[in-house]
């Protein structure tokens, strides 16, 4: 028997080292999500029963790090089911083999071309980042931001009247949850019982914004710290630049424009202002305030927030603050009638702005495709399936409330979308229509802005 499992073992990573990195991606968080589901299916970690759907459902939006649910994660799953989805969250989040070539470091300080060539493809990377260093960075920065989010939120629940134990593994699921901008929460209502909370909107924005930022970010300031020679990256500068502008200008829309927020008082505005667009920036899929009763012209930039994301390489979702600097930056150039295409004074090279423009109509496509086919099926309002697709896609996670409600084909879309989104729509297209394992079909590419 075990020389049984040792030849299919065998034949299966020979199997796996045939693919292209965007197959093995592909297939790598398929099986996470598979696995996920069935060990969701045990009676054993469940409270009560749920439709199968349902649990297909969560273990992709766990893998996917998107946070939409169609169930109740704290009524549905006990501890040991909420644990399996806490688990899945962390997978999803630090990327498909990251832990595991991490390992393979630690004990053999040895990388293999099929563990780099995968990792490069998941976490495009500037030239001036090695994929060790890198590596190395993305779990001990994990685990640090984890365990000080764990012991904040315990300092912010201790006294909500909960057992000790309780309080602790809520603690630890939300953030694990938060860093990894999953959006799953063990209360029923998420967090608009702390709209008005300075500390809570600290540790989810910290969290939040810190793993969105993106790996990239952290491991160039990390270099930047210890050795006085490196500079920072045309890539940070760009994720920089472009979050703090996005930031900005969706917390003054929320701020002067949306209603339900406008009518809150001074602090709790500006609080609930700055979330509700971090939310939506980061993907971290949280809410203090209803979307479910948001303006339509509000829900167009909720939507345009979720669109763009924030950082490749991090935790977020969404086109990437770079693909629409590269996107400007052609429009601008353009406009201008100037014959190379620059931002901030630095040229873009031509492929880099080939993948940008090509992620950009994909993206835009799938997102097309989506809406339709939900609201061909289902029977409720055009912008809150719009706002739906645009969650899902993006990894986001929050809701105006329909997620339940809307039809069995339109679950099965919902499910399709955060799974393309997690594995990123050109990593999508490449595992699916990609011929052979190719140098040309791996957008790797060594310059010195990751897009």
């Amino acid at each position: 028997m075990p020389n049984k499992f040792q030849q299919l073992a065998k034949k299966y990573t020979l199997l796996k080292k045939g693919w292209s990195p965007q197959q093995n991606l592909f297939y790598g968080f398929s099986t996470y999500i598979i696995l996920g589901f069935l060990l969701l299916c045990l009676p054993v970690v469940q409270k009560q029963s749920a439709p199968v759907l349902d649990h297909l459902f969560i273990s992709t939006s766990a893998v996917s790090t998107t946070g939409l649910v169609t169930i109740s994660i704290f009524d549905t799953y006990n501890f040991f089911g909420q644990f399996i989805i806490m688990v899945l969250i962390q997978l999803g989040g630090i990327g498909y083999l990251t832990f595991t070539t991490f390992m393979l470091l630690s004990t053999t300080r040895k990388m293999t071309i099929w563990h780099k060539k995968i990792l490069s493809t998941e976490f495009t990377l500037p030239k001036t980042i090695r994929i060790n260093d890198f590596l190395k960075s993305v779990i001990l920065f994990t685990f640090i931001m984890e365990l000080l989010g764990a012991i904040l939120f315990f300092i912010a629940f201790k006294d909500s009247g909960t057992p000790f134990w309780e309080t602790l593994w809520s603690s630890i699921f939300h953030s694990v949850s938060t860093f990894c901008t999953a959006g799953f929460s063990l209360f029923n209502s998420g967090f608009t019982a702390y709209v008005d909370d300075n500390f809570v909107n600290f540790i989810i924005s910290m969290l939040a914004i810190c793993g969105s930022l993106g790996f990239i970010v952290i491991t160039d300031f990390g270099m930047f710290i210890r050795k006085k020679s490196h500079k920072l990256s045309f890539t940070t500068k760009i994720i920089l630049y472009g979050f703090l502008l996005l930031l900005t200008f969706g917390t003054i829309f929320f701020y002067f424009f949306e209603p339900s927020i406008v009518n809150l008082s001074g602090k709790t505005r500006f609080l609930a202002s700055f979330f509700q667009t971090m939310t939506a920036m980061t993907t971290v899929g949280f809410n203090t305030v209803d979307f479910g009763v948001f303006s339509q012209a509000m829900m167009l930039i909720c939507i345009f927030l979720m669109y763009v994301g924030a950082s490749p390489s991090g935790t977020a979702g969404g086109i990437k603050i770079t693909t629409l600097t590269a996107v400007f930056a052609i429009l601008k150039s353009q406009l201008k009638g100037s014959k190379h295409i620059t931002f901030l004074g630095r040229i873009i090279p031509y492929e880099r702005l080939y993948i940008a423009t090509s992620a950009f109509i994909f993206y835009t496509i799938i997102i097309l495709i989506g809406t339709f086919l939900i609201t061909i099926t289902n029977d409720l309002k055009f912008e809150e399936i719009l706002f739906e697709v645009a969650s899902a896609l993006g990894t986001v996670g929050i809701s105006t409330g329909i997620t339940s409600d809307i039809n069995t084909f339109g679950k099965i879309v919902v499910i399709i979308l955060m799974f393309i989104g997690r594995l990123g729509v050109l990593t999508f297209g490449l595992a699916i229509w990609a011929r052979s394992k190719t140098e040309e079909n791996t957008p790797i590419l060594k310059g010195d802005i990751a897009v």
